[in-house]
């Protein structure tokens, strides 16, 4: 089998929830949850075998209802949080908790394959991140690079900022941010920052996105109509701290310089119709992934706005001087390409995400539960390497 070639694994149900677990930097391993509305859901632990090309899965049921975020833990890999839907006198209400896998889950089921899928374990619940003051959420965020203790929700028009105890099975509001203005503001989506000591959170709500300060819940930057429709998702760049991505349903995916907020710095228009999901590489950050209703995910080579614009490591004040800088006088920035452009689902592809122990391999979703794995052309990861 050609080493290039995607793999795809049906997961039977509805799904729209996907991450890589950031923990297992040994196992090339993702986490899928299902969205179904007449049987248990479940979470798919997805572990590819790179060396076979093989897909390896297990099941565990998430029985509190229909999952529409997943996060994993940067600091225990049995830790996770979903965000999901229930219902309570006859009103669908969306709640988040976090949960641990069966310390035993993955004991034998690799020599009898079917078995986890006939008789699943349970995830445990370790606490619940609701505060039912504070409405539905639509998603949790955990500290990029931390000991796991802190995590953000984002419901309705707050950001609750969690500190996790006694091994996650109490969670504390510690504080809070509330996006003022005029009729239902709601936020959509967020991302923590990695930079500044994880000081940073940004958020989406409607068209515009916003900057806050967690050390004192304020905001410290809005881009009024960053998308010319909703926005649904924001991704930092892993090395130039300033650097924010965004896409929404303008089908248009959107670069930032948030210390200058006037413009975008790059937009790119490869997609025809709404754009869930933006991710840079974790290494390497001119290869960003976008994923779409188009059932299209989308490969992008952003060098000229990359840590590396001339193909090799220049840093920000570098770049801003511009004018004393000469030594790259001759060389002009390499250009921006589209690298890939992948078709194999036939549905709407609502999540993207890179390998958290291979850089080179990434994972798609899409709504009818096909799960992709494919990785970065050999070509262009050589180029980028050597």
């Amino acid at each position: 089998m050609e080493d290039d070639a995607p793999v795809i694994y049906g997961l039977e149900f509805q799904a729209r929830a996907l991450t890589a677990q950031t923990a297992e930097t040994d196992a090339i391993r993702f986490l899928v949850g299902t969205q179904s509305l007449k049987f248990d859901n479940q979470i798919h632990i997805i572990d590819f075998d790179d060396e076979n090309n093989i897909i390896n899965k297990n099941v565990l049921l998430h029985q509190a209802g229909e999952i529409w975020h997943i996060g994993a833990s940067p600091a225990d890999k049995a830790v996770l949080t979903t965000c999901y839907n229930k219902t309570s006198d006859s009103r669908v209400v969306s709640c988040a908790a976090v949960w641990r896998m069966p310390s035993d889950w993955d004991t034998g089921s690799h020599e009898s394959p079917d078995d986890s899928a006939h008789n699943p374990q349970t995830l445990e619940l370790l606490c619940h991140l609701d505060d039912s003051t504070h409405g539905n959420t639509a998603c949790v965020l955990w500290e990029p690079m931390g000991d796991g203790k802190r995590v953000i929700s984002l419901a309705d028009n707050h950001a609750l900022l969690w500190d996790l105890q006694e091994s996650s099975t109490q969670a504390t509001v510690s504080s809070t941010a509330t996006l003022e203005g005029k009729g239902q503001l709601r936020f959509t989506s967020g991302k923590w920052s990695p930079h500044h000591n994880c000081s940073q959170l940004a958020t989406a709500n409607d068209t515009a996105i916003r900057g806050w300060d967690l050390r004192t819940m304020s905001q410290i930057y809005c881009i009024e109509n960053a998308h010319g429709q909703l926005v649904r998702d924001l991704d930092f760049n892993p090395n130039r701290q300033y650097y924010l991505a965004s896409c929404g349903d303008d089908c248009k995916v959107k670069f930032w310089d948030v210390r200058n907020v006037q413009e975008p710095v790059k937009t790119l228009e490869e997609h025809s119709h709404w754009v869930w999901s933006v991710r840079y590489n974790h290494s390497h950050d001119q290869l960003v992934l976008t994923a779409s209703s188009d059932s299209r995910l989308i490969l992008s080579n952003m060098v000229s706005i990359s840590s590396e614009p001339f193909g090799h490591l220049v840093d920000d004040d570098e770049l801003s001087d511009g004018e004393d800088n000469h030594q790259d006088d001759n060389k002009e920035p390499l250009k921006d390409s589209v690298v890939s452009t992948y078709e194999e689902h036939e549905d709407s592809v609502y999540a993207a995400e890179w390998s958290s122990a291979d850089p080179w391999l990434f994972a798609s979703l899409s709504y009818d539960g096909r799960l992709v794995i494919n990785r970065v052309p050999r070509a262009l990861k050589y180029r980028i390497l050597l």
